[in-house]
């Protein structure tokens, strides 16, 4: 009750101090632009100390395109994973990305088709670098259309490793913690969970979104066990036989 009360008159303050700036710049205004009340838009929340940002969106691509940077791929395929990331890294790589439901993206070198994750149309051993970021833990709970299904992940966990080539890279991101599954957004794993569903490939790098939004690299095991909502961020190679 105290922290509504306190939130409620940190909202009313803003919105005295919103209508005490409008009328100063009314005052102030420079006449290129018409100052009306009735177009007014308020941003109350963005006055703060620091800029805010969601950790675990923000670190994992950034992760994720500085492996990139070291395999230099000739093209690079995303299943599913966040459009900052392949928009962004497909002005230096060309980008094939993958989704349950299609974005129509009209980009220079990122082409953008369909794909269920469950059954890729991939040839076995065809795709030398690959990445599937923050979106198997949804697999199989509906959320975004698809059918329920509670293997649907280790179903695609299973296609990802098929479709990788020997020697290739997948960059592979989950939320980690005390594994826990929250109906119909998404699953919590456990480090020892991802590294047994990916025994047979080679860990290259693990790094880690903390529950405080610190981000570690190449991070000690001690400390995940620890986390409830942390960002486990993988780097995989399947091994040549």
């Amino acid at each position: 009750m105290f922290l509504r009360v306190k939130k409620f008159i940190k909202r009313q303050i803003a919105k005295k101090e919103f209508c005490r700036q409008f009328e100063l710049f009314k005052k102030q205004n420079d006449d290129r632009f018409s100052v009306n009340w009735s177009e007014k838009f308020p941003c109350l929340d963005d006055n703060t100390g620091e800029t805010n940002f969601d950790a675990h969106y923000i670190y994992h691509p950034a992760w994720a395109a500085r492996v990139l940077a070291q395999t230099k791929p000739a093209v690079h395929t995303d299943i599913s994973s966040t459009l900052h990331f392949c928009s962004i890294i497909s002005a230096f790589i060309p980008v094939k990305f993958y989704d349950y439901r299609p974005a129509g993206l009209n980009l220079t070198g990122l082409s953008s088709q369909s794909a269920d994750l469950t059954k890729l149309s991939f040839a076995n051993n065809s795709i030398r670098s690959l990445s599937c970021m923050h979106t198997v833990e949804h697999i199989g709970l509906g959320r975004y259309g698809d059918q329920i299904d509670p293997t649907g992940d280790l179903k695609a966990i299973s296609e990802l490793k098929r479709v990788l080539s020997p020697g290739g890279d997948l960059l592979f991101v989950v939320p980690i913690g005390k594994p826990k599954l929250t109906f119909n957004a998404h699953r919590i794993y456990s480090y020892e969970q991802i590294i047994e569903h990916f025994f047979d490939l080679e860990l290259k790098d693990f790094s880690l979104v903390l529950d405080n939004g610190d981000f570690i690299n190449s991070a000690d095991l001690a400390i995940v066990s620890k986390q409830s909502y942390g960002c486990g961020c993988f780097w995989f190679k399947k091994k040549v036989v």
